[in-house]
């Protein structure tokens, strides 16, 4: 029986997703404008361990988060094909974007703390 060196398989998996949101993040700054989508950043990509799915994590300034959503969901074919001509690799993931809500869960964290320590 063949053994997996899980190392050699991660390693593989993060450099395909940083392509990917590199790759990403250049052709939606180049293909759409603020008007459509704001401004987009690719701010995480996970991607399945058999390369099958890639969850897309974006934030957005300027344009409801929904919308760009949507909007992002509705052309993942496109990306798709853009992607499988960029990386070479015989599966390429079906494209999921979600939008990234870390950084407002971060913000009203932080709100709350200088809420709290205002209060003092």
């Amino acid at each position: 029986m063949k053994m997996i060196d899980i190392d050699k398989v991660s390693s593989r998996n993060t450099r395909i997703s940083k392509q990917i949101q590199k790759d990403l993040s250049k052709i939606i700054s180049q293909k759409f404008t603020i008007k459509e989508i704001g401004i987009v950043t690719i701010s995480k990509v996970d991607l399945s361990v058999d390369y099958a799915y890639a969850k897309i994590y974006f934030t957005v300034f300027g344009v409801d988060p929904k919308i760009v959503e949507e909007f992002l969901n509705k052309k993942s074919g496109w990306f798709h094909s853009y992607i499988y001509k960029r990386l070479h690799i015989h599966t390429v993931p079906t494209l999921l974007f979600l939008h990234d809500t870390h950084i407002e869960k971060a913000n009203n964290l932080l709100d709350l703390i200088n809420k709290a320590n205002s209060d003092f």
